[in-house]
């Protein structure tokens, strides 16, 4: 058994692509279009990921966006998605400049929190030992829901 994807409705395809490839830093690696059933969807992998061998690549997020509209609700019973980054910091202030709100910073330097256009909640991580606490995200205070 091999763990392939995590699927996720989303309701803006472009707004959602702009958070997820061009904030968070995933890369689109495949795009299936289906007229009849009247949906799209986008794949999407950790940067290089297509270089690894089988084995070695991490899941993939599969964003599903159906072009009737319908309103998607959310809870905290579906958790959240992780993602390990070699600067947390540099992560989440690369977000920031997209426009997205840090919902949990990374006071400890170790581990933020920010949602999707969707609502969907993520977990950003430090690759590593945690980084020496830092300001701006050490006087940072939670905002919203994670």
């Amino acid at each position: 058994m091999r763990y392939l994807h995590t699927m996720v409705r989303v309701a803006d395809l472009d707004a959602s692509l702009r958070f997820w490839c061009d904030a968070l830093g995933l890369e689109e690696v495949r795009r299936t279009e289906n007229e009849k059933g009247r949906f799209t969807l986008v794949f999407l992998a950790a940067p290089g990921d297509r270089t690894r061998s089988a084995a070695e690549r991490s899941p993939e997020v599969e964003l599903t966006y159906n072009w009737d509209p319908e309103v998607y609700t959310g809870g905290r019973n579906f958790g959240h998605l992780a993602y390990k980054f070699d600067n947390v910091y540099a992560a989440c202030q690369r977000l920031m400049d997209a426009g997205v709100t840090i919902n949990r910073p990374p006071r400890d330097g170790n581990m933020a929190f920010v949602r999707s256009p969707d609502g969907i909640s993520i977990e950003l991580l430090q690759e590593g030992e945690p980084l020496a606490p830092a300001e701006p995200w050490v006087s940072m205070p939670n905002v919203g829901a994670w």
